[in-house]
């Protein structure tokens, strides 16, 4: 199809059974933790999406779903032309095309097993090469994140955090993936190492024509790394469009509070006590009626709370959820 994204997917939900009990208030009864709540979102060849939001929102739940390391519980999503993620169906190939680089690589990388065994893991799984063949790739991601042979044979406690971080995109890359989805990729890392890791992200993109998914808390790596931005809040998506529009003229009031609360490195322009967000991030077993974002919104009025806003243009490929998105403009 024409135009068709990378990545789509439509009205994804992602909900959690809790154990009975476990609110007092439930009197014993099951319920469910609505922590992907209706997202519909795409990512072009060869761009970055950046999903922000608070801890909490729904980030990182999303990308497990769409790497396929949990089942949604309803929706689709069409990856690469054709619609993935049926039930009972597994398919190596998109395994090979869809890779996730987690948050902490003290966690995602095996204590026992050596870097080059590492990066060759996936190689051996998903694809049909020889063994020749895999040491060869497993030594050109090894080069391309930029590591020399001597760390091939070294072990993930005798490596820094930002060279398991190195070693955990090496892996990522090796099957040579369509997408890549970054969950924090940088939040576990000193700030000058995040400096070379977000470079690094950038130059592969370059080199291997990938597309990301980055989810994100930090505003400044969202910008530094994003083509489109999507924020988040309570399991739905408010606000979607070009970074350059959501970061420049936000319109949705979540976003705008979001915006303004992140710290600038301009110590004139600090607005970081000023703009606190109100309130508390609501509950994913009962949120608010209406617009979740209701009990916290300083433009609010009777119909959030009972009705659901629907996204709407706000400029060329720029959208927000809200009933009044003209006391924002």
């Amino acid at each position: 199809m024409v135009n068709e994204p990378l990545l789509r997917t439509v009205d994804l939900r992602k909900y959690y059974k809790s154990a009975k009990g476990m609110n007092p208030l439930a009197k014993g009864k099951e319920q469910v933790v609505r922590a992907v709540d209706g997202v519909s979102l795409s990512i072009p060849y060869g761009k970055t999406l950046a999903v922000v939001g608070e801890s909490g929102c729904g980030k990182t739940t999303l990308a497990r779903t769409l790497a396929l390391l949990t089942p949604p519980t309803s929706g689709e999503i069409h990856f690469d032309g054709r619609r993935i993620a049926v039930r009972g169906v597994k398919d190596d190939e998109v395994y090979r095309k869809l890779q996730m680089v987690f948050q902490d690589p003290d966690s995602s990388l095996d204590p026992r097993m050596k870097v080059k065994d590492t990066i060759a893991e996936p190689l051996r799984g998903l694809t049909e090469m020889s063994e020749s063949e895999v040491r060869s790739v497993a030594a050109e991601c090894l080069t391309a994140v930029g590591l020399s042979s001597d760390f091939a044979d070294r072990l993930p406690r005798q490596l820094s955090g930002g060279q398991k971080q190195r070693v955990a995109i090496a892996r990522a890359i090796a099957t040579r993936p369509s997408l890549l989805i970054l969950d924090e990729p940088t939040s576990a890392l000193d700030a000058s190492v995040q400096a070379q890791i977000l470079n690094l992200l950038v130059e592969l993109q370059r080199k291997f024509s990938l597309s990301y998914m980055l989810i994100t808390h930090n505003i400044a790596v969202a910008a530094y790394l994003s083509d489109l931005m999507a924020v988040m809040y309570a399991g739905n998506i408010v606000e979607h469009g070009p970074s350059s529009q959501v970061l420049g003229k936000p319109r949705h009031p979540y976003t705008i509070a979001l915006m303004k609360s992140a710290p600038r490195p301009d110590p004139w322009k600090r607005t970081l006590l000023e703009t606190e967000i109100s309130g508390e991030v609501p509950s994913a077993i009962n949120p608010p009626s209406g617009c979740k974002f209701n009990p916290r919104c300083p433009f609010a009025e009777s119909i959030c709370s009972v009705e659901v806003p629907i996204m709407r243009m706000v400029g060329e490929g720029h959208s927000a959820a809200c009933h009044f998105l003209q006391k924002t403009n």
